[in-house]
């Protein structure tokens, strides 16, 4: 069985974000000794404990909460009886320590030529990668990569837009206008990502914009996304236009750095 260390140390190699919980001290009595430690990903509990039941579920949640909003370490103090519901009337302090929170999210819809592509690009650099598709042949031709996560859709593919962090990068590659649309219209009526972009030509931009007028939003909203995406190179094979992709994803991604860093 892997040790925690081992378990925190594939984590890191993975880029996968995550939260190390220490109980670093009890008042009384608590389910678990000082220093029982829990690693926790945006999935739920990843390894060990802090002593399940309730106060298991407490940390998970405050861990989970802490990469959704990608801040940095905390630390709480829990009476057991009276915020965490428990008979024992100890109280436990518990240290939340973040890890690769720091990693690019980027979100593919669609698991098409285009998106195989630029898949495989992308996973050469430090990117947290999501690929949704309802497909599961062409996830299954993804390849397996701990940086990479693939979500089957199992329902329409606009409901898995409402978990999506504001920092990530999403793009829309679906299999037409047809599937790409719906996602459209509910990003634009309840997100604002760092970066939007759909693919497809001129002519598909323009059809994309007549729909989402047609669903009720202002004209304004049109230029919180990008279609045509990509850089103006290269031609129409999918290795091209998925350098095209990556090219503008990291022009913006440095762009949105160096305002952070400005004064």
């Amino acid at each position: 069985m892997m040790t925690y260390w081992e378990k925190l140390q594939e984590l890191l190699a993975a880029g996968t974000p995550f939260v190390s919980v220490t109980q670093v001290d009890v008042i009384a009595s608590a389910p678990q000794n000082v220093g029982a430690k829990m690693l926790v990903t945006a999935e739920g509990l990843y390894h060990g404990t802090v002593g399940g039941g309730k106060i298991e579920a407490r940390a998970i949640a405050e861990a989970q909460t802490l990469l959704a909003s990608n801040t940095a370490n905390r630390f709480v103090e829990w009476n057991l009886q009276t915020e965490i519901g428990m008979t024992c009337g100890g109280v436990v302090k518990l240290f939340f320590e973040t890890y690769n929170t720091a990693t690019w999210p980027i979100v593919i819809f669609g698991a098409g030529h285009c998106s195989q592509a630029l898949t495989r690009l992308l996973l050469t650099m430090r990117c947290q990668l999501t690929v949704i598709d309802p497909r599961p042949e062409w996830l299954g031709k993804l390849p397996a990569d701990p940086k990479l996560k693939t979500i089957l859709a199992e329902k329409p593919m606009a409901s898995y837009v409402g978990p999506l962090s504001a920092k990530s990068f999403v793009l829309l590659m679906t299999m037409g206008h047809a599937s790409d649309q719906p996602i459209l219209v509910e990003i634009l009526k309840t997100k604002e990502f760092a970066y939007l972009g759909v693919i497809g030509s001129e002519a598909k931009a323009a059809t994309l914009r007549r729909g989402v007028l047609a669903a009720g939003l202002p004209e304004e909203v049109l230029k919180r996304f990008l279609c045509p995406m990509g850089l103006p190179i290269g031609n129409n094979d999918p290795a091209e236009i998925a350098i095209s992709i990556a090219a503008q994803l990291l022009e913006v991604r440095d762009r949105i750095a160096k305002s952070t860093l400005s004064p």
